[in-house]
């Protein structure tokens, strides 16, 4: 995204929604040029850092507490095609915990957890915890909670 707005929050929400970059519109054309190469690579800019997924996933957590909370469009929430059940996986994946304790917290085993792994990550077409955190977090899907 490139913007005449530089502003933090602005970045914040820019990221949210999609953008795997954001820039001032007065950047010299071989720093876009750059950015334009990293993201073509799949990997994100912000504030002059390159980042990969687990990198923006962590930007966006520490963002979302700074700016995010009480702005979660509820209504994008229910547009998630995950069953109740796998929201409720994914938010305590969100949270930090391994599949082990998550079976533990549910009162369920550990291959149940591991199936509502799979059949998450294949619902949302990523490949991994960390991804399916991030598509998660810029879709609205998941309010974080303070420990």
């Amino acid at each position: 995204m490139l913007t005449a707005y530089d502003d933090k929050e602005q970045v914040y929400h820019a990221i949210r929604a999609g953008a795997s970059a954001y820039h001032a519109k007065d950047v010299s054309p071989g720093k876009l040029i750059d950015v334009i190469r990293h993201v073509s690579q799949g990997q994100y800019v912000v504030d002059n850092t390159i980042m990969d997924e687990k990198g923006i996933g962590e930007w966006l957590l520490k963002e979302f507490r700074r700016f995010g909370n009480g702005e979660i469009d509820r209504e994008a929430r229910f547009l998630s095609p995950l069953s109740p059940r796998e929201m409720e996986i994914l938010e305590l994946v969100i949270r930090g915990m391994s599949n082990k304790e998550i079976a533990y917290y549910l009162g369920i085993s550990h291959q149940t957890v591991k199936n509502h792994m799979t059949a998450i990550l294949s619902k949302l077409g990523v490949a991994d915890r960390t991804q399916a955190t991030v598509y998660a977090l810029r879709h609205g899907w998941v309010p974080l909670r303070e420990r």
